[in-house]
């Protein structure tokens, strides 16, 4: 058995390659092999938000605070709140993160695949960012 005590671990600021905005990355646990599951806490202040990206093994998001946005390649932006898990599926193209005038945090999780977790795009621009 491990506990990791709250506090033990460092917060992260999120790298601006990978985020537009402030967000803030609290890791939670990752698993030893042969398990490959991790997860972090992500807040993400208002108008914050991911680059768009995929995940080999898909990812799941349960909110745990405030109000997000979540958008899948082609798909329209949809509003996130606590309570609400989201579900992507392996290889799908997507981003999140705050709406404009509220922040949000949600627990993120995800598998490794061959020691890869996430593949980073691009950025998410303003102009899509504002369509919703």
């Amino acid at each position: 058995m491990e506990i990791k005590k709250v506090g033990s671990q460092s917060s992260l600021k999120g790298p601006a390659d990978w985020f537009t905005g402030t967000v803030r990355i609290d890791p939670l646990f990752q698993a030893s092999a042969p398990a490959r599951v991790g997860g972090v806490s992500v807040t993400f202040e208002p108008g914050a938000r991911t680059a768009w990206h995929t995940h080999p093994l898909g990812q799941t998001l349960i909110v745990t605070a405030g109000c997000g946005w979540v958008q899948c390649e082609g798909g329209p932006i949809e509003e996130i709140h606590p309570g609400d898990v989201v579900w992507f599926p392996p290889g799908e193209k997507h981003w999140h993160g705050a709406s404009p005038t509220t922040a949000m945090t949600h627990i993120a999780i995800a598998e490794s695949l061959d020691g890869k977790v996430v593949e980073w795009l691009e950025k998410v621009s303003d102009e899509q960012y504002r369509r919703a």
